[in-house]
């Protein structure tokens, strides 16, 4: 099929969860002999490499700069206070995004229309009277600002993530309605959905794919003989991220870092919070083109994630690079888990605060963790594997 793949994220370098999931989806559908025609929205820091190489996986690539300054954000506000739409949807409005899909359209003959996340599926939605369309759910969005709600402790925010999860879950459930085919990353954000916003309509389908990344060409890391660090990794621009790295910084870390003087706390990242700034032995990098020379010194990879949705990818990537992995379990979502077998899970400060301590000092038992989770990326989330799957999407497209 010829097909118009729409992302919100370069899907190049693969630094990021939604860049990782696109990325393989989309040399699945091209290794399968589909034809595919990529839009995506850029930002500053993408650069000509990224675009050459995926020019050389699609048929052709289509940008438009994405810019959001402060009379944007404003306005989007306003938007989203007066009407219907979220502010994360209402942001992401570009006339110039509409434009360039509608003039392909118009020169092209598109079979399919492939919306990457609910950012892009207003822009799809727009054609489905007249082309086959498919939604790539990384997550059932009005999940993440509810569970940020649950967590934040500061009352204004606490209303303001509330009232847009309230907003985004009815606005997610008809536009989930209105695709062909809807693809979610676990089943309990597709059992959530047609939980606690409805079924969707006569005549639409939804498949299970879980994001993959590839173990084949992401070799486990010899870490050093006396591993010090305890890493997180993660835009702190997601709000998630964010929020969750402050909790440990604030609740956690002060007493791993009594117990074990040794140890540093090491965050790799965009936008790291002041926090980090304000306490002994963190070292926070901002973002890292090669992450590998810190993870060979990580003695624990940390994800004390309080909110998400989906999968959390950093802990493919863990597992890939054999490293022993905490998390709380909202943080380990969606995956395959074998608690004490490929991960430690704790939810609270203390318990989080044990598996890190017990984790740091037991080799053997960290080697395990590592080991075992090595193991299940390669037998669960491997994309050559796994991705297979699309095709079925696909021929139920066609023949719909």
């Amino acid at each position: 099929m010829r097909v118009l793949f729409l992302t919100q994220v370069l899907p190049y370098p693969l630094d990021a969860g939604p860049k990782v999931r696109a990325y393989y989806v989309l040399r699945r559908l091209v290794e399968a002999g589909h034809e595919v025609t990529l839009v995506s929205f850029t930002r500053d820091e993408d650069n000509g490499r990224s675009l050459a190489h995926l020019l050389s996986i699609c048929r052709e690539v289509q940008t438009v700069p994405i810019r959001r300054t402060a009379i944007r954000e404003g306005f989007a506000i306003l938007k989203s206070a007066v009407g219907r739409t979220p502010f994360l949807i209402a942001r992401d409005e570009f006339s110039q995004m509409k434009k360039k899909i509608k003039s392909l359209i118009s020169s092209n003959s598109f079979d399919v229309i492939h919306a990457d996340q609910l950012w892009m599926a207003p822009y799809a939605v727009r054609y489905s009277a007249v082309t086959k369309t498919v939604l790539d759910q990384h997550n059932a969005v009005f999940q993440v600002p509810d569970r940020m709600a649950y967590a934040e402790a500061n009352p204004l925010k606490r209303l303001l993530y509330g009232q847009e999860a309230r907003k985004m879950q009815p606005y997610e459930r008809k536009l989930c309605e209105q695709f062909d085919h809807v693809v979610w990353v676990s089943e309990d954000d597709r059992r959530l959905f047609q939980n606690g916003t409805g079924n969707q309509r006569t005549g639409s389908q939804a498949t299970v794919i879980p994001i993959c990344v590839d173990p084949e060409t992401q070799a486990a890391l010899q870490r050093v003989r006396k591993p010090h660090r305890v890493t997180f990794m993660g835009g702190m621009h997601w709000p998630p991220n964010a929020q969750g790295i402050e909790w440990f910084a604030r609740e956690i870390w002060p007493q791993i870092s009594r117990q074990i003087p040794e140890a540093v706390l090491t965050v790799i990242g965009k936008n790291p919070p002041k926090i980090l700034f304000e306490q002994g032995a963190i070292e926070a990098t901002g973002y890292v083109v090669d992450p590998v020379d810190y993870l060979k010194e990580t003695a624990v990879f940390i994800v004390p994630l309080l909110a998400g949705g989906g999968m959390r990818v950093k802990i493919l990537h863990a597992w890939c690079w054999q490293l022993p992995v905490v998390s709380t379990r909202i943080g380990a979502e969606g995956l395959v888990t074998r608690n004490g077998t490929t991960i430690f899970l704790a939810d609270s400060a203390a318990d989080f605060e044990d598996g890190v301590v017990q984790v740091f000092r037991d080799s053997d038992r960290a080697e395990s963790l590592a080991k075992q989770g090595r193991l299940e990326v390669e037998n669960s989330y491997n994309w050559r594997k796994v991705y297979r799957d699309w095709e079925g999407v696909y021929q139920c497209v066609y023949s719909s």
